[in-house]
């Protein structure tokens, strides 16, 4: 399989209800519960294109363009952006969905950096 097939096949989407539990005093989805889903989909994402065990080592430049309501359907998207030897960059994006309607818009994006490791928590070769 060529990398542009391992990058694409490990594309990995998630949907999740904004219920009001995340949701902060002004009914809006807390930014840090937005960053840890947003680095769980970065890690299945990171996992399925190396198949190997991967770790979070950095985040980069999280932009929250558009607040998250409780009540809507957000569907997270994360793409590996960048292939090293031994990191990758994944970046997500965060799109929200009223429930009742089609409306769709982009809300937050970032990028999320990941080594490879051994069983000893070395870096190891991605591919």
């Amino acid at each position: 399989m060529t990398t542009e097939e391992r990058i694409a096949a490990s594309e990995t989407r998630i949907f999740k209800a904004v219920f009001p539990n995340t949701t902060n005093h002004y009914d809006t989805l807390f930014g840090g519960t937005a960053m840890q889903l947003m680095d769980e989909v970065a890690f299945i994402t990171a996992t399925r294109f190396a198949r190997k065990r991967v770790v979070t080592v950095s985040s980069d430049k999280i932009d929250f363009k558009k607040p998250i309501p409780a009540g809507t359907i957000v569907e997270l998207i994360g793409k590996v952006a960048y292939v090293g030897k031994t990191s990758m960059k994944v970046n997500v994006e965060i799109y929200t969905e009223q429930m009742y309607s089609y409306e769709r818009e982009r809300a937050i994006v970032g990028d999320f950096t990941f080594v490879a490791i051994d069983e000893f928590k070395k870096p190891i070769r991605i591919m």
